[in-house]
């Protein structure tokens, strides 16, 4: 039964809370009296894998897995939460092996009250996002209750009329979240009605339908609405330090127009590798629109990272805006010893290519004095054949003279008389 007050009280959970009447089970009975809107009822089970029937006034039998659309049926291990709206008038009954501890809980006019989304979001934007379940117009504070309930956030593309599509055709779902009224992150408190989240805009930009329902399917009503979603209007930029002497640094620009002069702030954490954080934050001047951030430079080799989180106020609606910085990693060692030693490896790369230089010229050199070479001996042998033969014609002309000269020298003497 206390089981069974919780589940009725989830549903004032999601919509509203007020007292909650609560009644015990007669032979696994409860009359459901026609003024009744909405009833829920927490059925906790003697065994744990055994199946709960719920059996309406005219002999209707309600399973798990079988039921009509104004039934919500939520299961757990060794528990039945059911939701109905508009019930039917009369006696219902659980048939099963139900524990005596059950009871029944009738609620009336619950809510799920939603804080309506701005006429446009930001991409990669955290939006405080804030609903609250009451019943009758105050919050519904049953922990039991409320640590059932889950609010998921959908995000659908926009398609004109979507009931005349056929399901298959229906933009696919884009889950934000879900979310638990559980204390943790931005909600301020567990189990006070409230679920304060920060809904994550993780999403590219267009046109959007928004779903908001519970998440475990108790509750029966959803919250819609249409959105824009624009692109991120700051751009970060983390500039690594070149030399251990300098210091990091985080530029932030802004597209003109889109966030106010002035309001642009930087919260950025430094994490070292021996785990040691280092908080930076700067605030842009106040006719500025962009950001100049120094972030110390530890010159400790090894791996960093960093994030943070970047503030400011759009124009359109004068609006707050938080955009998370996701954890980004970077090394130093590799870095800085190149920069450190980078005088002397261009010096090394300069005297390299002098040498090379001066030794492509002198081979350009001997070549050339190669060719005159070869070109000097190749005319001078000419010349030298030219002056070989020339002797050659000189000495074949002038042999004739001298045979004939020898022939006049050696005629024999004419007969000299006695």
């Amino acid at each position: 039964m206390r089981r069974l007050a919780l589940l009725s009280t989830l549903i004032p959970a999601l919509l509203g809370t007020q007292s909650v009447q609560a009644a015990s089970w007669l032979d696994n009975r409860f009359r459901v009296d026609p003024t009744v809107k909405q009833v829920a009822f927490v059925v906790e089970r003697e065994t744990k894998n055994q199946n709960v029937v719920l059996v309406r006034p005219d002999g209707v039998k309600y399973y798990p897995w079988r039921h009509p659309d104004n039934v919500a049926w939520h299961e757990e291990s060794g528990m039945d939460i059911i939701t109905i709206e508009n019930p039917m008038p009369g006696p219902w009954q659980a048939v099963g092996r139900v524990s005596q501890k059950n009871q029944v809980k009738v609620l009336s006019n619950l809510k799920l009250n939603v804080t309506a989304l701005p006429e446009r979001l930001y991409q990669s934007e955290s939006y405080k996002f804030t609903a609250r379940l009451t019943q009758d117009g105050q919050l519904l504070t049953d922990r039991d209750f409320l640590d059932r309930v889950k609010m998921s956030v959908n995000f659908y593309e926009y398609v004109d009329q979507p009931e005349t599509l056929a399901e298959d055709s229906l933009p696919t779902p884009l889950s934000l979240g879900e979310f638990a009224d559980d204390g943790l992150g931005l909600d301020e408190a567990p189990g006070d009605g409230v679920f304060t989240v920060a809904l994550p805009v993780d999403i590219q930009p267009g046109r959007y339908r928004v779903k908001i329902t519970s998440g475990n399917g108790i509750f029966l009503r959803t919250y819609e609405q249409e959105v824009l979603v624009y692109p991120p209007p700051l751009l970060p930029t983390f500039i690594q330090a070149r030399t251990t002497e300098e210091p990091h640094q985080l530029v932030v620009t802004s597209d003109e127009g889109m966030i106010g002069p002035g309001s642009l702030s930087a919260h950025i954490e430094l994490e070292a590798p021996d785990g040691n954080v280092m908080v930076s934050q700067e605030q842009a001047e106040p006719e500025m629109t962009s950001l100049e951030m120094v972030v110390p430079n530890r010159q400790q080799p090894g791996s960093y990272a960093w994030s943070g989180w970047l503030y400011a106020t759009d124009t359109f609606q004068q609006r707050p805006l938080v955009f998370p910085l996701p954890k980004s990693h970077f090394a130093i060692t590799a870095v800085l010893q190149l920069d450190k030693n980078l005088e002397e490896y261009r010096a090394r790369q300069e005297e390299k290519a002098r040498l090379e230089e001066e030794k492509r010229r002198l081979e350009e050199q001997m070549a050339a004095r190669s060719q005159a070479w070869k070109l000097i001996l190749g005319g001078n042998g000419v010349i030298v054949l030219i002056a070989a033969v020339w002797v050659l014609l000189r000495r074949r002309r002038n042999k004739p003279v001298a045979l004939e000269s020898d022939a006049t020298k050696l005629e024999i003497p004419p007969d000299m008389k006695v």
